[in-house]
């Protein structure tokens, strides 16, 4: 049936787009964008009919939310950095077949989740910021999903992401990539201090925290990875609770992957937080290991385990 083609972690820093223009900040996230154009060079190589992005901007309360509208098309101006992107224009296919199979396998594995096709509801620039260099000319259709979740548990979106790929495996006719859209480390840097920041993390420990995780990547320590993601999330500031992490490791088989990961836009400052554009080699997923829904809720986040 069909394929999880690529997967990837990436940036959406709004400074890309602040790059774009004469000033001070001109061509100064180029690195960046190459790694956009990159992602978007191997999902067209590999035949990807469908990006599926994981935003981090979508904040949920409950539930979790697949935006799946025929077509999406406007001006967007961001309300948390207005200086930063503002009336960027956007339009691109989505993919509500897509959307609705998502959904409703997600939920059958026991994660309730709601497909909107019916919507004048638009997505948010985790998802639209990588959208402007990917697909300009609209060559891939388009499905984001909610990944700032307020009230949810690693361990379920783990368990969206896993039955995310069971859904595309086993029931959808194309080939699909997962972009999880959002930082490592993501402490802003305090009111006042931006522009001292603009090309710098935040601390010395967070910006240690983050080589030390890449380091485990390339080493392909995913088991140890996958167990300290909820303390990573909870010290690192991680931006939306590194649930679009969660569900990209949930996707790629958790603590039993052994894929490797190629980085196309090495590690760099924005801000004070962490960012990054890394490739993830997609393995065979064992389809009878289920992330588990049962795991410990303590400290108000769960680890998420693997088992039969």
């Amino acid at each position: 049936m069909g394929q999880l083609a690529l997967a990837a972690k990436i940036t959406h820093v709004p400074s890309m787009y602040l790059s774009e223009w004469p000033g001070p900040r001109q061509g100064t996230r180029q690195d960046a964008v190459d790694g956009h154009l990159e992602i978007s060079r191997r999902c067209r190589a590999l035949g990807v009919d469908t990006l599926v992005v994981f935003d981090t901007h979508w904040l949920v309360n409950a539930n979790y939310h697949i935006n799946c509208a025929p077509h999406f098309k406007g001006e967007y101006t961001s309300n948390e950095l207005p200086h930063f992107i503002k009336n960027m224009g956007f339009e691109a296919n989505g993919n509500p077949e897509l959307g609705r199979l998502l959904a409703k396998v997600a939920t059958e594995y026991g994660v309730e989740t709601l497909a909107h096709d019916n919507t004048t509801l638009n997505p948010e620039y985790g998802t639209l910021v990588p959208l402007r260099y990917m697909n300009a000319d609209q060559h891939f259709k388009v499905v984001s999903v909610s990944a700032l979740c307020m009230a949810h548990y690693l361990n379920d979106s783990a368990r969206l992401g896993w039955a995310f790929r069971r859904a595309i495996e086993e029931q959808y006719d194309g080939k699909v990539a997962f972009l999880a859209s959002g930082s490592l480390t993501h402490r802003f840097a305090q009111n006042g201090l931006a522009p001292e920041f603009a090309f710098k993390i935040w601390s010395p420990f967070l910006e240690q925290l983050d080589k030390q995780v890449l380091q485990m990547w390339h080493q392909r320590e995913w088991k140890a990875f996958c167990e300290m993601l909820p303390e990573y999330a909870s010290k690192g500031h991680g931006e939306g609770f590194m649930h679009d992490t969660a569900m990209l490791m949930g996707a790629l088989g958790w603590s039993a992957y052994q894929g490797d990961v190629e980085v196309v836009t090495p590690y760099f400052g924005a801000s004070g937080t962490g960012q990054i554009n890394a490739v993830f080699e997609v393995t065979p997923q064992d389809g009878s290991l289920v992330p588990s829904a049962m795991a410990s809720r303590a400290e108000g986040y769960t680890a998420v385990s693997a088992r039969l």
